[in-house]
């Protein structure tokens, strides 16, 4: 594997000029809705690199965590299936077809092996125990939801992919056939299988508040949530944001959801505007008329500093005290709408 193929390649020639049209690309760089810095003035760099350089021990589970094994090419059930792996990474099974989110199953989140190690008991599933990939949604260019390693290894069973804007430009660059990649601006539309009506999965691309790049270099891609609409349910694919108006727009105009899957962690206090903290997770979820609020982004990587279990635990301070439903299940154990949504304490080692 080339290493500096990792690092992916930005957009240029006929796909910079699609994005110069995005009305949320300015000046050289896509834009959030609301004006959004990446860290507070008073925080700087080196402060913060020596704060990561000596995290405290409770970044890290103190042993291994359980997981659940289940067999992902026997999902049989007619309800929808969710299965989370840790992390932002999950397997949508919805009207006979498998739906892939953000996958990362190299035992890192970063351009170097030795970098945001995933926990341990996390690495159950590797890329051998998927089926074919009806469709793999990536929401944007970051490592630790696209992993060039996993997408390679699933590169000969992904039949589809939708992605945000400039994205595309990584794939093709990695020798993913154009033909497959579908890019969506924000608020753009697409039925995943336009002759099956009855039973069909539509697509729509929504805002986000955050940033991209794989380098030095950012926002020279897209980052976005995702809408996915059967005429029987609709799910929120949330990828990474801070808090905004955009959640009560989508809530507005395509709630109520049957279930959110929000970001809840690696959040900080020097970078408040790019990621939410927990109890904006659970507001979000309000915001956007959920009926269940699954939490991600904790539970495989320390890429913060906050304690590894201190997402789950404080949104579950805050949905009880806001009447929010939340589901908690294993990394692998399957979440069924209308049917099962486990709600085990596991992390209590």
């Amino acid at each position: 594997m080339n290493f500096l193929k990792t690092f992916g390649k930005n957009p240029s020639g006929m796909a910079l000029e699609r994005i110069a049209h995005s009305p949320n690309y300015k000046d050289g760089s896509f834009k959030n809705l609301t004006e959004t810095v990446m860290m507070v003035e008073k925080n700087s760099f080196i402060k913060l690199t020596w704060r990561f350089i000596n995290k405290p021990k409770n970044t890290v589970p103190p042993k291994s965590l359980p997981s659940v094994k289940t067999d992902l090419k026997l999902i049989t059930n007619d309800k929808p299936v969710i299965i989370w792996f840790g992390h932002s990474s999950y397997l949508i099974r919805i009207n006979g077809k498998n739906i892939l989110v953000d996958p990362v199953f190299s035992g890192h989140a970063a351009p170097f092996s030795f970098a945001a190690r995933s926990f341990p008991g996390t690495d159950m599933y590797t890329t051998k125990d998927f089926p074919d990939i009806d469709l793999l949604i990536l929401t944007h260019d970051h490592y630790d939801h696209l992993d060039y390693p996993t997408i390679l290894n699933l590169k000969s069973r992904i039949k589809k992919i939708y992605t945000s804007l400039g994205v595309g430009s990584h794939l093709r660059y990695w020798g993913f056939d154009t033909d497959i990649i579908t890019e969506f601006d924000w608020w753009n539309n697409k039925l995943f299988d336009e002759y099956t009506s009855a039973s069909s999965i539509e697509f729509i691309a929504a805002p986000a508040r955050h940033f991209s790049g794989r380098s030095f270099i950012r926002s020279k891609t897209l980052w976005s949530s995702f809408i996915l609409k059967t005429p029987e349910y609709r799910i929120y694919i949330g990828g990474d944001s801070g808090y905004d108006f955009h959640f009560k727009t989508i809530g507005e105009k395509y709630g109520p959801f049957d279930i959110v899957l929000l970001e809840a962690g690696q959040y900080n206090v020097a970078w408040p505007q790019i990621h939410m903290m927990p109890e904006e997770t659970v507001q979000a979820a309000i915001d956007l008329k959920a009926k269940i609020l699954l939490p991600v982004h904790w539970g495989k990587f320390s890429i913060s500093l906050h304690p590894w279990d201190e997402p789950v635990r404080r949104v579950m301070a805050k949905a009880q005290e806001l009447n929010v439903r939340i589901t908690t299940p294993l990394i692998g154990e399957p979440v069924i709408l209308d049917n099962s949504y486990p709600d085990k304490e596991w992390w209590i080692l």
